[in-house]
């Protein structure tokens, strides 16, 4: 029986997003973000998180500072009992028109492939259109949490896209799902 999985972006959504985080200094996790995740874990999702790490390539920090800050996400969640199942990320500059940089859909399809997902039983919780967009083109059902609500309605007004909910913080996403996943 194949698995459900909630994607999650990093920054923006489960951090706050200062631009390029390059230091584990930088990371500050948004409240109910560990409240939200543990409840989707509970109800059976695997937890997936799905970031751009462009950064890689601009030179402005390193393969190895990246998985130093993504141990410091791990340890401040697994403080709260909070597990993350895998994180995949993208370390291409966007000029590199790759298929794994968001909102193009390789980093769901490896992480549907590698952890066997129903995507129909899955969702993407993010903060950006270009996070309903990967979404949608795996066909995974999309939570929006939007972190700067003029640059959204603005991307919302460019974009093709819907999301299917939109939330005030990660944790109202999180019992959406719950209830939609019902």
């Amino acid at each position: 029986m194949a698995n459900r999985a909630v994607f999650v972006d990093r920054d923006g959504t489960i951090n706050v997003n200062y631009g390029y985080i390059s230091s584990p200094d930088e990371f500050k996790m948004y409240p109910n973000v560990a409240k939200g995740l543990r409840l989707l874990h509970e109800k059976g999702f695997k937890i997936i998180v799905i970031t751009n790490q462009s950064g890689i390539a601009r030179g402005y920090f390193s393969k190895e500072k990246l998985d130093v800050i993504h141990n410091k996400m791990k340890d401040e969640l697994s403080q709260e009992n909070v597990e993350v199942d895998a994180i995949y990320f993208c370390p291409h500059h966007p000029d590199e028109k790759c298929n794994c940089r968001k909102p193009q859909p390789g980093l769901l399809q490896q992480a549907i492939k590698d952890f066997d997902i129903d995507i129909g039983k899955s969702f993407f919780i993010g903060d950006r259109m270009l996070d309903v967009e990967a979404g949608r083109k795996v066909g995974c059902k999309t939570v929006l949490i939007p972190e700067d609500k003029k640059l959204v309605e603005k991307e919302m007004r460019e974009s093709n896209e819907e999301p299917d909910y939109i939330g005030d913080d990660f944790y109202t996403g999180a019992l959406w799902i719950t209830e939609e996943a019902e």
